[in-house]
């Protein structure tokens, strides 16, 4: 399977998720005007990526800043994950945040709450 590879803007994430070491990130901002265009093909590669996984996974999410659109696509991805590892596919998230944002980690908070099969981590860094 193809690496899927996204070059972060201004109000995009940076995407770079490694199919061959499983080892995935989405890091930098998320606030574009469409948030649901950027994502399309990250939401269409998961579902590839997931269906065939044999393997555990690691998905770094460090954002520095997200709006309320990238809020929900990315609560659409935790489920996506929460289905994959109640179909006993191993799978981890580690939410990074800045020791110097609260907000960000009372939102790695809620996200952790609302999933039960996969691993959420809240990392300080």
């Amino acid at each position: 399977m193809e690496n899927l590879k996204i070059k972060e803007t201004v109000t995009s994430p940076k995407i770079d998720f490694d199919s061959e070491s499983n080892i995935h990130s989405i890091s930098g901002e998320s606030y574009s005007d469409n948030m649901y265009l950027f994502y399309d093909p990250v939401m269409a590669w998961l579902e590839e990526y997931l269906e065939k996984l044999q393997v555990d996974a690691t998905f770094n999410i460090e954002l520095r800043y997200f709006n309320s659109s990238s809020s929900k696509v990315l609560m659409d991805i935790f489920y996506m994950f929460e289905d994959a590892a109640a179909d006993g596919k191993q799978i981890t998230v580690n939410w990074i945040y800045d020791q110097d944002n609260e907000a960000l980690e009372e939102y790695g908070e809620e996200f952790a709450e609302d999933t039960d099969k996969l691993l959420f981590n809240i990392v300080q860094k």
